[in-house]
């Protein structure tokens, strides 16, 4: 059952894939009405989910589940990940590669590889005060607090 975002409560679980691309306009509009489509009909065994999604920056995909009334099943996350890797291939973008970094560079959102941050750490072209995306946050109160920001206060701290 798709419900908005908002109206999830902060202990709702979150799983971020972040795009090695910006969506365009028309791209984020169709992955939304797919999204939704999805978190509509998405269930773990026979129950329906409470579910919702984000899409920031028009570069991430956010999707939170409040698992008050019924987990996510190994089932039912498979389904989402099957999900995620048909919009992959629908709109040539990568979700699921962890081995990356996404970190703003002025108004934009960057995506690189963990050695190309690496070395841009080494060249001074990011700082620790960088803003990065940590998108291993768990719940959207996570999200909320901690999603965004600067690298000293997120695991890509030990880069610098």
């Amino acid at each position: 059952m798709f419900v908005p975002f908002e109206n999830l409560p902060a202990t709702a679980r979150i799983w971020v894939y972040p795009s090695n691309r910006k969506f365009s306009d028309e791209e984020a509009e169709k992955i939304g009405t797919l999204c939704r489509s999805f978190l509509e009909q998405w269930t773990a065994h026979g129950q329906v989910l409470k579910a919702s999604f984000s899409l920031p920056y028009n570069q991430f995909i956010v999707i939170a589940l409040d698992e008050a009334q019924y987990a996510a099943s190994g089932c039912s996350i498979d389904a989402s990940v099957h999900f995620i890797q048909d919009l992959e291939r629908q709109f040539a973008i990568v979700l699921l590669d962890k081995m990356n970094v996404t970190f703003k560079q002025g108004a934009y959102v960057s995506y690189k590889d963990l050695k190309a941050f690496r070395a841009m750490v080494k060249n001074k072209a990011v700082s620790s005060n960088t803003i990065v995306f940590n998108n291993l946050v768990a719940t959207k109160e996570e999200y909320e607090q901690s999603w965004e920001l600067p690298a000293s206060e997120s695991w890509h701290q030990r880069f610098f």
